[in-house]
């Protein structure tokens, strides 16, 4: 009996110094740490969302970087964007900035507006819903809109031309937290 009581302790132990290994793995996530394979699209453990960019080299080669933009996601946080949902809302992994321009292109809509992406990519409808607030469009809306009316409803959207801001441009980046209403889920 003693020595089951001291395998199962080992045991224990065991699981244990497991369960902190993977935390310590896993840690916590920063947008400057990803690479550019992940960083369009992912969420820092602070909750600011992350932006790709693109520099170039005095050689003239093209090199990314991922940085923290000041754009805070709502009520998400440690996420990076499956590769499922990227296809599944027709967006580029390798995407430099974002811009409610894309609300204007019907291909575009109709797939962010699809089962696949808007029932199933909370971060990504978080983001464009808060883009089309800006605009002063309601995304549920625009996505109920079929025919001549979804080009009625994107015919709202008058684009100002920015794109959301990397976190050393200067610029005062819009802050939806004002916005009318939450995304859906």
């Amino acid at each position: 009996m003693a020595s089951y009581q001291g395998l199962k302790r080992l045991v224990g132990i065991f699981v244990l110094a497991i369960a902190f290994c993977m935390q310590a793995v896993q840690g916590k996530i920063s947008c400057e740490n990803l690479n550019k394979d992940s960083c369009a699209f992912a969420i820092s453990s602070s909750g600011k969302r992350c932006v790709l960019e693109k520099h170039m080299c005095r050689t003239g080669y093209e090199k990314y970087s991922c940085r923290t933009s000041e754009i805070e996601a709502e009520n998400l946080k440690e996420w990076i964007e499956t590769d499922k949902c990227i296809k599944a809302c027709g967006l580029d992994r390798n995407a430099l900035g974002i811009s409610s321009d894309a609300l204007l292109d019907s291909h575009f809509t109709q797939k962010l507006c699809s089962t696949q992406c808007y029932g199933g990519c909370p971060n990504i409808v978080d983001l464009y819903f808060n883009l089309a607030a800006g605009e002063g469009v309601y995304l549920p809306k625009l996505c109920e809109a079929k025919g001549a009316n979804a080009r009625r409803e994107m015919s709202e959207i008058k684009s100002s031309g920015n794109v959301a801001p990397g976190p050393e441009s200067g610029f005062k980046s819009v802050n939806f937290k004002d916005a009318p209403a939450m995304a859906p889920f």
